[in-house]
């Protein structure tokens, strides 16, 4: 039998997720301008890479004979990752970028920790590869968001 802790923590950073495949999608449509071109296209190659994360993280739910959330049991917690009302506000959407990473990066030392501490191997190494991906957005977005407030 899986410990609680480690499947309420798959789930969340299941449904974490698929919001926000959502709220880079959403960004990646409905920001303008020249300067915007470059998040767009690093908020697509994002996308898939999430997707594959939720897919991950949905898989091992299943190992442990749990399901990942439906649609009825999510519950939407990105408020800074919302489109901006600017199109043009390139440096609102990294920031909100940065801010979904971050909580990535927490979700899944969580994870690691729980999983280390019920014996789980195998969702803790799923874990620390996902954390490491997350690492690596955080850090492209921070880059970005240097040379945006630079201007």
């Amino acid at each position: 039998m899986a410990d609680q802790q480690v499947v309420d923590l798959l789930k969340k950073a299941y449904s974490d997720e698929i919001e926000t495949v959502m709220n880079y999608m959403t960004n990646a449509i409905v920001l303008d301008g020249v300067r915007a071109e470059e998040i767009k296209e690093s908020l697509d190659q994002d996308i898939q890479e999430e997707l594959t994360h939720a897919r991950q993280l949905g898989d091992r739910l299943k190992q442990l004979d749990e399901a990942p959330p439906g649609s009825m049991q999510f519950e939407a917690r990105q408020e800074n990752l919302q489109p901006p009302e600017d199109t043009t506000d390139v440096l609102s959407v990294i920031e909100g970028v940065i801010e979904a990473e971050e909580d990535a990066i927490q979700t899944y030392r969580a994870l690691i920790n729980a999983a280390e501490e019920a014996d789980d191997p195998v969702t803790e190494d799923l874990a620390v590869t996902l954390l490491a991906d997350e690492e690596a957005h955080r850090s492209e977005f921070r880059g970005y968001r240097k040379e945006y407030k630079n201007d």
